[in-house]
């Protein structure tokens, strides 16, 4: 077997009646890997739910596992059907043509012409180019050119970024090909067992593999024989540390499955020890394939994408019904048809929020950029609106709320107090250590520069190194020194042997220790050694990493070259301990805060130890009232999972599937927009659950092809940035959404009361589309607005309720407005005959044009607008632009050849104190609203 960081995912379909009978589960069929293609692609495309299915097989898969732990190895070839010899070539071929490579699925990117269809397909894109055809073909040629170029522009934004995304995103199907090393049978009368290279692509299941220290296994083994075996499962754990493995122990069903000693997983990797084992599972019937059996689904729409679809049906149900009855009044009043079918479509066009998919997009766009200044790469641009609404953040402990490195904490003797000839055999250890160098080294060596501790290494000189192992757990160096220069010259040295390691490994070679005055030396007692061993305990419940120091003065050198071996780590003398912690990062505790302050509530889901996670939440300010670990989960019923779930804020010990469980719980029982920020393979699962999966640069390239957003560093106050930056972006579409909606059905409300009573069109079709592309126009700012304090401290979600209401409340202030001016324009102007109609249709153009340009002042903010909020610069400017245009637009060549006239001074004198009186009669309904619900936007 060779060497390699990570395995393949694998999706083969095993066929074994042996196995299915152990699992109670109905047989596949021989072309079970096909159907399971076919059926995975139809849920990529659908997007549906297929949780039941994934947890099926998962009960499988733990089944199958645990029946074969429970077995002797007598019966566990016949559960695969091999032999003690491996398979025959033959065999093995057969197989592997039945079930199919042990490759991994390979997920692409999207085609380009799929991107394409997804950013066209947009109700409001299908709307405007129905409207838009209507208007060719009532030779209504200005109004479809505009309505064109707005899809247009909205579809050439929204496919550019995905189609960006989609190239930046990483392959799922990154790994490596390795060898491995298989036994096989072969001959037809006597049959000779031969050890061969075989890729990993082509192990099947009754395999028997051999490995070594470095080797992946490539699917779940059984274990025939080990010896010393130590395995890392950090790839399906989280968890950093190491995991006895035998093949000789009976396991019973109450062992949890990855504390199994004699099944090695997929995807883990031997740190030391050999061995033998059977391949019984391959593929997707591994453990590890069930951290990946819901990946490649899409993701369904938010709250938002819901909300926007169902808004397009309702204005298609308003515009048909309301473009209907003016069509009808218009062709009874005027008896010219082509007339009314294209003063019909201007106006369904009026009443359509054009520039709603620009304005998405080019929020999202700018929310993007903005992130990309955090040194955040925002994947999928949807993601920085699921920031907004997010209102629980579960992040892993290490590198997330730590430093990712190790700190010394204390050196003591064997009585708990600071003790400065622990840290210097320590450090000696650590400074002539040369095989095998880890952090906790560094971290020794770092603590003693720093402190300005001289202990003057120079002095010493080794002579001899018993490396680190996984079974002793312990390194040992051989040094010599003299006590003066004078016994230098003499070679008269004196020579130790030091050793650091694993504490109860260390106490394990000790026979004397140093009483409490540190000048008396006694034999290591009982007493001693439950104090020790006491002490040791609780640093280690208190979340920190702890060594034992041992040295002994040796009596004789080792002669004739002779190296020196383990016989020497005996009788020595216990020092003491020092500790070590991952010290939580500067930035987590204030970054935490803010969080907080924007209604984002962290949660702890790691794999680490539970002490290990409260020690580092409550130096970063982390309530640990409330915590839990996987295997407490596991014990108990559906309410009290939710309950419990609900309740903790860290949750240890987990599995990569209890971390999708406890997600999953937080989304649909808590009702909780939920982002998740992992770096590692085990994280894949939850990433691709969450709402919002957030990964790191350095992270593997599963997870960060799972991830919405990549960080380049792990800093939360990226994050909190991004909430920050979702939350303006979700304010500043229901902004214009609003506006938008209340504006023009207001607006159209006036026209069919004005119609009916004055004989003729209040405006003509193309003044109604020019003031229509005026308004929309104006509204290209938006995006750049800003919002208030309030309301970015607070998550934010599309509520079906709120919509319907705000435009009950709201609309009604703008059609009394235009009532208003038809009242005015009639009884002042006396403009209610043929005669007057450029004047009258000039007035409701220029106040039409000003009403909906003004409104989004009005409606951007719960407080008085002017006085104490001020739009952006960008949106003021655009106000004044288009007010401009408005005003002036009637006595333009332009203007004047659409049938517009100047209008008198008197008429403008009467806007302004229409439009003080808007802003007064609306800021009143705006806080009898916020009054009765509580909320504005």
């Amino acid at each position: 077997m060779g060497k390699s960081k990570l395995p393949t995912i694998l999706r083969v379909e095993v066929n074994n009646p042996i196995r299915e009978s152990l699992v109670d589960k109905p047989s596949e069929t021989a072309n079970g890997f096909f159907k399971a293609a076919y059926a995975s692609i139809r849920r990529l495309l659908s997007g549906r739910e297929v949780d039941a299915s994934s947890r099926s097989e998962e009960e499988k898969v733990y089944s199958w596992l645990y029946a074969l732990a429970l077995s002797r190895n007598s019966l566990i070839f016949e559960y695969v059907e091999s032999t003690e010899r491996g398979l025959s070539f033959t065999e093995a071929e057969r197989r592997l043509k039945e079930n199919g490579p042990n490759a991994p699925v390979e997920y692409t990117s999207p085609s380009w012409w799929r991107l394409l269809s997804n950013a066209f397909f947009h109700p409001f894109n299908i709307i405007l180019i129905v409207l838009s055809t209507l208007s060719y073909i009532t030779s209504d040629t200005t109004n479809g050119c505009i309505m064109l170029v707005l899809v247009s522009i909205s579809v050439a934004l929204r496919f550019y970024q995905e189609f960006a995304s989609a190239k930046a995103a990483l392959k799922l199907s990154e790994f490596l090909r390795y060898p491995v090393k298989v036994q096989r049978c072969a001959g037809r009368v006597i049959q000779t067992e031969l050890i061969v290279q075989v890729d990993q692509r082509d192990i099947v299941p009754g395999d028997i593999i051999h490995f070594e220290p470095g080797d992946l296994f490539p699917g779940d083994v059984r274990l025939i024989t080990s010896k010393q075996l130590v395995v890392s499962q950090s790839s399906l754990t989280g968890e950093s540390a190491m995991v006895d493995k035998a093949a000789d122990v009976r396991e019973d069903r109450s062992t949890p499955l990855l504390e199994l000693k004699n099944i090695c997983f997929m995807g883990t990797s031997v740190l030391a020890g050999s061995g033998t084992g059977l391949v019984v599972s391959t593929g997707s019937k591994t453990y590890m394939s069930t951290m990946f059996s819901t990946l490649g689904k899409q993701k369904p729409p938010d709250d938002f994408e819901i909300g926007i679809r169902h808004l397009s049906y309702v204005l298609i149900g308003v515009m048909l019904v309301i473009t209907t009855i003016i069509g009808f009044t218009d062709y009874f009043t005027s008896y010219y048809l082509s007339e009314t079918l294209i003063f019909s479509i201007s106006v369904a066009s009026a009443l359509t929020p054009q520039m709603l998919p620009l304005i998405i997009n080019t929020s999202l766009a700018k929310g993007a950029l903005a992130m990309a200044k955090e040194r955040c790469i925002v994947k999928s641009v949807t993601a920085i609106r699921g920031m907004g609404s997010m209102d629980i953040l579960c992040v892993d402990k290490t590198g997330t709320l730590t430093m990712n490195r190790v700190v010394v904490g204390n050196h003591i003797d064997t009585w708990g107090s600071s003790n400065e000839d622990v840290l210097r055999f320590a450090f000696l250890n650590a400074y002539f250590k040369s095989e095998q160098k880890n952090p906790l080294d560094d971290a020794i060596l770092a603590f003693v520069y720093t402190n300005g501790y001289r202990f003057q290494h120079s002095k010493y000189m080794k002579t001899d190194e018993i490396p680190f192992d996984f079974v002793r757990r312990r390194v040992s160096v051989i040094l010599e020194t003299a006590s003066s220069e004078e016994d230098r010259k003499q070679r008269s040295l004196e020579r130790y042997i030091i050793t650091k390691g694993a504490l109860e490994e260390v106490i394990e070679i000790s026979k004397f220790i140093a009483n409490a005055d540190g000048r008396t030396i006694t034999s290591f007692s009982s007493e001693d050694y439950q104090r020790i061993q006491k002490m040791g305990q609780e640093l280690s419940d208190g979340g920190l990493r702890v060594l034992g120091v041992a040295m002994k003065r040796l009596k004789v050198q080792p002669k004739d070259g002779r190296k020196a071996d383990i016989s020497y780590e005996s009788d020595m003398l216990f020092l003491g301990l020092v500790t070590f912690y991952d010290p939580p990062k500067d930035t987590a505790k204030q970054a935490l805060w803010r969080l907080a302050e924007q209604g984002v509530k962290p949660k702890v889901l790691t794999g680490d130890s539970l002490h290990l996670a409260i020690r580092v939440c409550k130096e970063v300010g982390i309530k640990t009232t409330h915590v839990t670990t996987g295997p407490d989960l596991e014990l108990l019923d559906h309410e009290a999972f939710h309950e419990t779930v609900k309740m903790a804020t860290v949750l240890a010990r987990l599995t990569p599937t209890q971390k999708l469980r406890v997600v999953q719980s937080l989304q649909t029982v808590g009702d909780h927009i939920v982002g998740f920020l992992g770096d590692g393979i085990n994280d894949s699962l939850v990433l691709e659950g969450a709402n919002v999966g957030i990964s790191v640069d350095s992270g593997a390239s599963v997870s960060k092809n799972l991830a919405d957003i990549i960080l380049l560093e792990k800093d939360l106050n990226v994050l909190a940035a991004g909430v920050e930056q979702g939350r303006l972006n979700f304010g500043n579409t229901m902004k214009y959404i609003k506006m938008s909606v209340i504006a023009n059905i207001g607006a159209v409300l006036s026209l069919l009361i004005a119609i009916s009573f004055l004989g003729f069109e209040p405006l003509t079709p193309r003044q109604l589309v020019t003031q229509n592309f005026l308004y929309s126009l104006g509204q290209i700012a938006i995006p750049w607005d800003n919002m208030d304090d309030e309301y970015v401290r607070t998550p934010q979600r599309w509520s079906r309720k709120r919509l319907p209401m705000f435009i009950l409340w709201n609309a009604p202030v703008c059609s009394m407005c235009d009532i208003a001016t038809l009242l005015f324009l009639w009884f002042y102007y006396q403009a209610n005959s043929l005669s007057e109609m450029k004047l009258f249709r000039s007035a409701l153009f220029v106040e039409g044009l000003l009403m909906q340009t003004l409104i989004i002042h009005l409606i951007r903010t719960k407080k008085i607008p002017f006085i104490q909020a001020v739009a952006s610069w960008p949106l003021i400017c655009s106000t004044i632009v288009i007010s401009a245009i408005g005003i002036t637009f009637p006595l333009t060549p332009i203007g004047q050849v659409m049938g517009l006239v100047s209008l008198p001074l008197t008429y403008y004198g009467f806007l302004v104190v229409l439009f003080l009186g808007y802003f007064m009669v609306g800021q009143s309904v705006k806080m009898l609203y916020i009054f009765v619900y509580k909320q504005w936007l």
